[in-house]
């Protein structure tokens, strides 16, 4: 059996707790039948921890996070928390956790399963058999960049200030890993930018196009603008395998590539720092859903996306494909069976409960394994 692994556990807010409880069961199994174990230590982030320290997030939960070999966090945010100080609400401390542990890839896919092509924004025709894996820079760009802030001006109106700036590493390193993962895939990678109207677009362009050309000659390289592969997205989207794109493009088009999937409740991501020398890099594992306040403790939320940000720690933290493609298999089963949450609900399936989604894909597990 892999050597034990520490992972912290960040619940978060909402739905958070709900969908972690079912992913610790997952853990358990894992650990019941010697697959591989885990350590886990469990911490507050977000609304939770501003409730209980006052902060967002404190530096012992920072520490846990930079100490453990991977961070599996469920939500953070909700109405409860909107009157707070924009230091002090719960989305400082998720952003925080990235920019402290230096995760700079978000790897967001946005995958169909095949007995979910119905449930899926566009035709079926043209989402079944979708496999896009997205790579978004996450720490640099418009959202970091400096000057920013608001300033009053001489007239008594007020300026806003956001600065899009990226350096030749910073872009360098993202590409690099979309280079990597295209190499396990089929090969190729579109770099998405605004250079017909943006300096640092176009420095995007030259420094993804030129670390292609040193290090990743097998792989194709298109080039193509933001505006553009939004409606690539939903024109055609099985012409992408992997995207790479800066950090607000890459939030905006992850979320359009989601929700061609069916719902945002199915989807899992990863953020990824730099590997070191003994193979080990950081990592955050969440579902993108975030902490659906509306729902929270009715035994309503879906967490399959929990299951699969599960599955991808398994993949790309501990080199554990064959443990991953497992849960992956276990949560698929469980869909062409019929079951849905509410979030995914189709005609002809039968509506279950957060719990009873979790029983049924640990059922699945043990039909794999027996």
């Amino acid at each position: 059996m892999p050597a034990r692994k520490k992972l912290l556990i960040l619940a978060g807010d909402g739905i958070g707790p709900e969908v972690m409880a079912q992913v610790r069961r997952v853990i358990a199994w894992f650990d019941r039948f010697r697959v591989v174990s885990f350590g886990v230590v469990e911490g507050l982030v977000g609304g939770a921890s501003f409730d209980a320290h006052g902060t967002p997030l404190t530096e012992e939960t920072l520490a846990d996070a930079k100490a453990a070999d991977a961070v599996l966090l469920g939500a953070v945010g909700g109405p409860k928390w909107d009157g707070l100080p924009f230091e002090s609400k719960p989305e400082r401390g998720l952003l925080r956790l990235r920019k402290e542990m230096a995760l700079f890839a978000n790897l967001r896919p946005a995958i169909v399963f095949e007995s979910m092509a119905e449930a899926a924004a566009l035709r079926p025709e043209l989402v079944r058999g979708l496999d896009i894996m997205i790579v978004r820079e996450l720490i640099g760009g418009i959202y970091f960049g400096e000057p920013r802030g608001i300033e009053e001006l001489p007239d008594g109106s007020r300026r806003g200030v956001n600065t899009q700036v990226y350096t030749t590493e910073e872009i360098r390193r993202v590409a690099r890993v979309a280079f990597e993962i295209a190499g396990k895939r089929t090969g190729k990678v579109c770099s998405v930018d605004k250079a017909n109207v943006m300096e640092s677009g176009v420095l995007w362009r030259e420094e993804v196009q030129s670390l292609r050309d040193e290090e990743f000659p097998d792989i194709a390289l298109t080039h193509m603008y933001a505006d553009n592969c939004a409606m690539q997205l939903v024109r055609e989207p099985k012409q992408f395998d992997v995207i790479v794109t800066d950090n607000m493009f890459g939030d905006i088009l992850s979320d359009e590539a989601a929700m061609l999937t069916g719902s945002l409740g199915m989807l899992p991501s990863a953020s990824l720092g730099a590997a070191s020398g003994k193979g080990y890099r950081p990592a955050l594992y969440e579902p993108v859903h975030g902490s659906a306040p509306d729902i929270v403790g009715k035994n309503l939320a879906n967490p399959l996306a929990a299951f699969l940000s599960f599955a991808m720690m398994l993949r790309h933290s501990f080199a554990l494909g064959d443990e991953a493609e497992l849960v992956e298999t276990a949560v698929g089963n469980v869909l062409a069976g019929g079951m849905r949450t509410a979030d995914i609900l189709q005609p002809g399936t039968a509506k279950v409960s957060t719990l009873v989604m979790g029983d049924a894909v640990l059922r699945e597990l043990g039909k794999l394994t027996a």
